[in-house]
């Protein structure tokens, strides 16, 4: 898998990376959740779970691996994989993201299963708790779902802190999430100083479901940030485990592109999102080495742009699209 430049960081990735949100925790929201671990939330079974993932992963040419604090303990899985490994993977980018605690007490179903809080005092905790648990193989600190309602781009003392990190040699980013997400992002492309701009990339939920923050990753991407894709399959509903009825008739176009190229549905969503000339990283969400195949199988895709301009047509309104993802259940 080819390596390419990640925006203006220096940093060089893969236009596929792996995120762990899926492998961290026995609670998830992905479709099927449940059935990837086989049920099995035993933590040293998890451990290995995710260790045979990542990999498998870096075998398959994937050399940017994305975590979070609130991952449960997928921070500290990847962690521990990387200097188990690290002689081997001088080449690795690896990101986190602080600005959520994990609340689950490694359930499955919670009262609360994060709690987000964007403080300068959270900010300080997690970045140790991540500097401790990835070391010199974290190059990249993350905003984890930044929004104007959080207040996170106003908050003085993050915003020192962060400047602070970025001095240290750590890039700085910030991940989006909701309906929202245009309206953030160019709000922190105005944080700067001098001309030196604060982030150094963004994470953004894009798929043919939810376009619509498309335009604004172009314009940050001529910015110079590199820009990360999340959620390129819907959290599942972009593959054949989506049973929904209201979903079925999207499906069948969807099914119908997929067997003209003689693939799967995952990696024609994958395909697509690669395919968006801003694009850097695409993550997947594979909490299996199979998954994880068969989202790669999208490098060996070119979409046609008949193809392209059906399955954007599918496009929800931003409303509906995170109404429904909210409405996902934890299993």
């Amino acid at each position: 898998m080819r390596l390419s430049e990640f925006g203006q960081t220096g940093l060089q990735v893969t236009p596929i990376g792996l995120g762990t949100a899926a492998l961290g925790r026995p609670g998830y929201i992905n479709l099927g959740h449940a059935g990837d671990l086989e049920e099995d939330y035993n933590e040293k079974r998890m451990e290995e779970r995710t260790h045979a993932v990542l990999t498998e992963a870096y075998q398959l040419g994937i050399r940017y691996f994305d975590t979070a604090r609130s991952y449960g303990k997928g921070e500290k899985f990847l962690g521990r994989w990387l200097k188990r490994h690290n002689h081997h993977f001088p080449s690795l980018v690896t990101g986190s993201k602080w600005g959520y605690t994990y609340t689950a007490n490694w359930q499955v179903e919670a009262k609360k299963h994060e709690i987000k809080e964007h403080s300068k005092e959270v900010l300080e905790r997690q970045w140790e708790e991540s500097k401790q648990n990835l070391g010199a193989n974290l190059k990249l600190y993350q905003i984890h779902s930044a929004t104007l309602e959080s207040g996170v781009l106003k908050n003085k003392q993050v915003l020192y802190k962060l400047w602070a990190i970025k001095e240290e040699g750590t890039k700085i980013g910030l991940s989006l999430s909701g309906v929202g997400q245009s309206q953030t992002l160019n709000e922190a492309l105005k944080i700067s100083n001098g001309n030196r701009k604060l982030f150094d990339s963004v994470q953004a939920t894009w798929n043919f479901l939810e376009p619509s923050v498309g335009p604004d990753l172009q314009k940050a991407h001529d910015e110079g940030l590199g820009i990360i894709v999340k959620e390129a399959l819907a959290n599942g509903r972009l593959t054949d485990r989506n049973q929904d009825q209201k979903f079925q008739e999207k499906k069948k176009l969807l099914q119908q592109v997929a067997s003209s190229y003689q693939t799967s549905l995952d990696a024609v969503a994958m395909a697509m999102a690669c395919q968006q000339a801003w694009s850097d990283v695409v993550l997947s969400g594979a909490a299996t080495a199979e998954q994880l195949r068969s989202n790669i199988r999208s490098q060996e895709l070119t979409l046609e742009n008949q193809d392209l301009k059906k399955l954007l047509a599918l496009k929800e309104t931003p409303e509906e699209y995170w109404g429904t993802r909210s409405a996902l259940p934890w299993n």
